[in-house]
Order: C-alpha cells, then sequence, then structure tokens
C-alpha cells in the first residue's frame, strides 16, 4: 500500500515545458544526465537509428505570448465542476451521455482530459474570428509578477513585460488571439482519439495564422484539408470592390493515415442480368476525352471474339486504356459489345470492384447561407435573437464524414449551440447513437439587443433553449414516425458549469497537521460545495462526467464509489466506520476499490494513520491492494 498527498490546483512547479519534459524524462530516461539536463546528441542517436533523417527545415510561428500561452496550456485547473443536479435529475436527462457546461472552454477542457483523454472522435469549434468587429479580446485575470512569468515561461524580463501588458489590456492583436487559442488546440489534440478530427471554422483575418498554429499543434503531416462554404448568395459592401462570400473550415487529423469518410455511394443500377461470377455490375464509359493525335496508342480497333465483329476507334475519343490490357480485358469478358454489331462497346465495372464505399469529399462543401441557418435558428426559438449561426446541414455534412454512429463529439465554442442540434438530428436520419459534449461561456448579451429583450441575459442561456427546443421537435417527429422504434434515444442533456475554487487559509500551506486543520472548518461546506468536490475530483481521476458514483455506508458515515475508487469527503469519520469499511471489503462481492482519497481537511491525521495503518496490516479477503491518497 502507498500513501500520498497532492493539491489538485497547485500550479507552482508548472512551466512552460515541465509536462513535456516530464514526458521526455519518462519515456527517454537516458537522454537526460545525473542533473537532469537535456542530452542532445542522444536523442539524435535515437531518432536517426530508425532511419529518420533531422529536418534542415528551420522555420516556426513565433508571436509576443507564445511561451506564455504554452504555460497556460500546462497549468491545472483553477476551477472546480459543479452539477446542476435540478436539471440532471429530470426524467429526459437522468441517463443522458450528452453534456452541456457553463464556463470558459480552457478550465473546463482541463477539467475533461483526464476522462476523456483519447475519448473524442471528432471535434467542431467555431471560434471568434477576431475581425475587429466580432467583440474578441484578450481576457486574462490570471495575476503573474514580472520575474514569476519570466521565470515560468522562460523568457526575459522585457518580454515578461510586454506579455503582462497585452493581457491587462484587452488586445485583439493576432498575438492576442494566436495566445488564445493555442492552450485550447493544444489540449484538445489530447482529447481526440488517435482516428480523431478536428474542424475549425475561420475567416480571412485569421485563416493563414491559425493555419501555421494547427501545424504545430496537430503536426503539418495531419493536416487534412482546407474546405470552403458559401455564406451568402448577394454581394456585400466590401473594401476593394470585393465580396467576401465564403468562409473556410481547417481540418486536421491526429494520425497522419487518416482519411475522411465522403459521400456514400449508391448502388442501386448496379445489376447481374447474365449470372456474372463476379457479382453486380453496371456498364462505363471505355473511351477518353482525347484524340488520336494527342494519344495514339490509345488510337486501334478492337474485335469481339464471339461475333468476329471489329469496332474501329473514334478519332476524337480514343479508348481509355493501351491494346494490351484492352486485349486481357476482353479475355477477361469485362468488355461489353453491342448485340447488333451497332454502337460503342462498353466496360463492365463490378460492384466487389469498387475500392471505397465512399465519394471523396469535395473541398467546395457548397452553399450553406447564412440566411438559411438564421431562418433555422428562428424556426426552433421563435424570434431573431443570435447572429450568423452555423448550419445544421453544414454540420451534418462534417458529422457524416468524421465520426461513426457511437462517437462521442465535442464543440467547445457552442454558441447557439447548432453542433448539438446537428447530431440529434444526425441521429433521428441514420439511427446512430453520437454523443455531443458543448461548452458555452457564461457570456453576458447585449442589454440593447433582442436576445436580452426575450430573456436570454446570457449566450448560455440561448445554447440551453435551443438545445431543448431542439430535442423537443424531435421527439416529436419520431413518435410520428410509425417505421421507427426508437424509444432509446437519447434527446436529453446535463448541464455542470464551472465555479470557483473553495476558499480557505490553507491554500498555500504545503504541510498539514492537526493544529493547522483547526483553520479550516469544514461545517462550513454545504452540500453543493461537497458535490462540486467530488464532481471535480471523480473527472480529475477518469471517470467521466455522466457516470454516477453511488452512495456506500459505512455506520454511520456516508462515502462515494465509482470505478474501483472510494471518496472519502465529509468529517465525522470514527473507529466503527473504519471496522465496517474493512467487513465491506471482506463481504461485498461488488465492492473492489483499489484507491481511497481522503479529503485531507475533514480528516484528522490520527484517522488518516488509522485508516493506513489498517490497510496495511491487514489482509482482506479478496486480497485487494488499495492505495491511500489524502487530497487537499
Amino acid at each position: 500500500m502507498s500513501i500520498t498527498e497532492e493539491k489538485l490546483n497547485d500550479n507552482s512547479k508548472i512551466t512552460a515545458n515541465s509536462k513535456q519534459l516530464e514526458i521526455l524524462k519518462k519515456n527517454f530516461p537516458n537522454c537526460f544526465d545525473k542533473d537532469g539536463n537535456f542530452i542532445a546528441h542522444k536523442m539524435e542517436e535515437i531518432v536517426t537509428g530508425n532511419g529518420l533523417e533531422l529536418s534542415k527545415e528551420s522555420y516556426s510561428l513565433n508571436w509576443l505570448g507564445k511561451s506564455y500561452a504554452r504555460l497556460l496550456a500546462n497549468e491545472n485547473p483553477r476551477t472546480q465542476l459543479k452539477e446542476d443536479k435540478k436539471h440532471n435529475q429530470q426524467e429526459e436527462n437522468k441517463n443522458s451521455q450528452n453534456l452541456l457546461i457553463k464556463g470558459d472552454n480552457l478550465e473546463v477542457l482541463k477539467h475533461l482530459k483526464n476522462a476523456y483523454e483519447n475519448q473524442i472522435k471528432m471535434i467542431y469549434i467555431d471560434p471568434p474570428y477576431n475581425t475587429g468587429g466580432d467583440g474578441f479580446v484578450y481576457n486574462d485575470d490570471r495575476k503573474f509578477g514580472m520575474e514569476e512569468l519570466s521565470q515560468l515561461a522562460g523568457v526575459s524580463l522585457e518580454e515578461a513585460k510586454k506579455i503582462l501588458e497585452f493581457t491587462a489590456s484587452n488586445s485583439n492583436s493576432h498575438s492576442a488571439w494566436l495566445t488564445f487559442m493555442y492552450p485550447r488546440l493544444y489540449i484538445a489534440r489530447e482529447l481526440l482519439k488517435e482516428d480523431g478530427v478536428i474542424f475549425i471554422s475561420i475567416d480571412d483575418n485569421e485563416a493563414s495564422q491559425l493555419k501555421l498554429l494547427c501545424d504545430e499543434v496537430f503536426g503539418e503531416e495531419n493536416f487534412i484539408a482546407e474546405f470552403i462554404w458559401q455564406k451568402r448568395s448577394g454581394a456585400n459592401d466590401s473594401k476593394n470592390l470585393v465580396s467576401s462570400d465564403h468562409e473556410y473550415i481547417i481540418s486536421y487529423s491526429k494520425r497522419q493515415d487518416i482519411s475522411l469518410n465522403g459521400t456514400e455511394k449508391t448502388f442501386a443500377n448496379y445489376k447481374n442480368p447474365d449470372d456474372d461470377p463476379l457479382g453486380d455490375w453496371t456498364s462505363g464509359d471505355l473511351t477518353c476525352n482525347k484524340t488520336a493525335t494527342e494519344r495514339p496508342n490509345l488510337y486501334y480497333p478492337i474485335t469481339d471474339p464471339e461475333t468476329g465483329i471489329t469496332y474501329e476507334c473514334n478519332k476524337n475519343r480514343v479508348w481509355r486504356t493501351v491494346k494490351s490490357k484492352m486485349e486481357q480485358l476482353i479475355k477477361d469478358k469485362k468488355i461489353i459489345f453491342p448485340k447488333s454489331g451497332n454502337g460503342t462497346p462498353m466496360y463492365k465495372r463490378h460492384k466487389s470492384e469498387v475500392q471505397s464505399l465512399y465519394q471523396p469529399m469535395s473541398s467546395l462543401l457548397g452553399s450553406y447561407l447564412n440566411a438559411n441557418s438564421t431562418k433555422e435558428l428562428r424556426t426552433v426559438l421563435g424570434e431573431q435573437i443570435f447572429s450568423y449561426p452555423k448550419s445544421t446541414k453544414l454540420l451534418k455534412t462534417l458529422i457524416i464524414s468524421a465520426s461513426n454512429q457511437d462517437d462521442i463529439i465535442l464543440d467547445f465554442f457552442a454558441g447557439s449551440g447548432t453542433t448539438a442540434h446537428a447530431v440529434m438530428e444526425q441521429n433521428k436520419e441514420d439511427g446512430g447513437s453520437r454523443k455531443y459534449i458543448i461548452v458555452q461561456i457564461d457570456e453576458l448579451t447585449d442589454k440593447k439587443s433582442e436576445a436580452y429583450n426575450a430573456g436570454y441575459k446570457t449566450i448560455f442561456d440561448i445554447t440551453k433553449e435551443r438545445i431543448t427546443r431542439a430535442s423537443k421537435k424531435i421527439k416529436e417527429e419520431i413518435s410520428k414516425d410509425v417505421t421507427k422504434d426508437r424509444s432509446d434515444y437519447d434527446l436529453g442533456f446535463k448541464i455542470f458549469e464551472t465555479t470557483p475554487l473553495l476558499e480557505n487559509p490553507l491554500d498555500k500551506m504545503d504541510k498539514f497537521d492537526d493544529n493547522t486543520l483547526k483553520l479550516f472548518e469544514p461545517t462550513i461546506l454545504t452540500e453543493d460545495d461537497f458535490n462540486a468536490l467530488l464532481t471535480t475530483w471523480k473527472v480529475h481521476d477518469g471517470i467521466k462526467l455522466t457516470d454516477e458514483l453511488k452512495e456506500v455506508t459505512f455506520k454511520e458515515y456516508k462515502a462515494y464509489y465509482g470505478d474501483k475508487k472510494v471518496y472519502f469527503v465529509h468529517n465525522g469519520f470514527t473507529t466503527e466506520d473504519l471496522k465496517e469499511f474493512i467487513k465491506k471489503l471482506d463481504d461485498d462481492k461488488s465492492f473492489e476499490p483499489n484507491k481511497l482519497i481522503v479529503f485531507g481537511y475533514t480528516f484528522e491525521s490520527k484517522y488518516q494513520r488509522e485508516i493506513s495503518e489498517a490497510l496495511a496490516s491487514y489482509t482482506n479477503k479478496k486480497s485487494i491492494e488499495i492505495d491511500m491518497i489524502v487530497r487537499y
């Protein structure tokens, strides 16, 4: 048995490269000397020894704040996660696997990391475009001294000073936008499955910067495509008399060998009227759009071996293949000759020889006009309260191309909730059981806006109302379709939100004993405080937000159990409760914890020792090894 102490929100030792160095030391210990210094030539030996060459490229994307952005990506969360129990316990939501989370998406991503790392198949985000008119400004409430930031970010005092100036000035420069985006994309990559894909909407203002940033975060070799879609049909008064009628969606994968699904091919016209042993087939053109002058090797006559009729080649449209291969195709009975002798021979295209069931996905996605998307949202909400929402048809195109029917789809710039709506719609259409996780900050609406006057005080209120109404509408549509039994269709969603950390005088202490614990009074914590603590802890320990912890009672003490972890968070633990805990270990077949997590503030050290000694000295009947974590 091992006992460890930990502070979940401790960032005192986090730097711009601390976690990356930890990964290197864990996997390549031979590349460090006894003082912890990196030995570059040993890493070079590993790389070149596997047949790889060191790249001669030396360019990179740099900006004021890059080191700070890397620091933000590495930091632990500065918040807790709280459950909306009233909403989540409603009948339509209590078993749902869908999530709507309120809060700063960087904080939310950090909370999700342990439980959802390598779990998300598709991410779609529509971040601020930094147009100068979309309201984007860099907003950061972290407080660093100049020397502290210089040390943690590994930059000079002068650069640290400049960074602190722009983080405090509500900047909307390219540097500010990149600093905002980098940590979010960095953690997003960690959430993606190995075959996962991310789609990012953007326009001309930051498209070039975003492409270079994604090259750095996801790897240049993992670029999939830059898609273009039409957003308006009528010209607008843009500068230089150019109407900007399109936007982009930049796509990257986590691994180089990933392909999108494309559009599913239809095979309705494939038949087998002649009992061909190769199965169903359809006829295809045997000629190509080249002349005899251009391709003389494709200009020759062919003969039907059964009738002896010879077919001359058209000078202006020659055969598709060379003579030797054509002869083999005729021998293999892959050529369809006209029965009457009149006409042009055709090629037999067999379904069994089709290499893919999908047509390649075009980088020209088509027209998804903002006007139609706005009308779609107005139909759902009954009024015009949100500007330029994305189209559910556009999102469904992406969902089909990059996800399977039981995957998780994440959107951490949820806006009006189009992604959640599109996931539910696509599930309705193809019988899928995809789950969504969407995140929206509690951003205030303008008091002069229609949204505010309609009762939507925040963007989050709009997000929640849209998916609630869309869910109700889809449920009604399904109930009218007698051909479908979708009683198990998940149309609910659970709500969580980020909240400030519990404040107490012990946060800055490194050591704890019974005297210092007297400074903390656990009775001031409400039931909501303990629920937030448990929610935060379980996600940190790899348990999904939608997975419930089970209450277990030992004598009089209430604890919580899930995924082989048992949590002691309340005060009032006694020796009698410990005896019952040991008894349950022996007698309850369903109770097999391998970790005991104790809230250090509610447990006097004597009870901590008593628990650890009991677990260390007593061999339970199941021979379970339990590690004890004292958490602050």
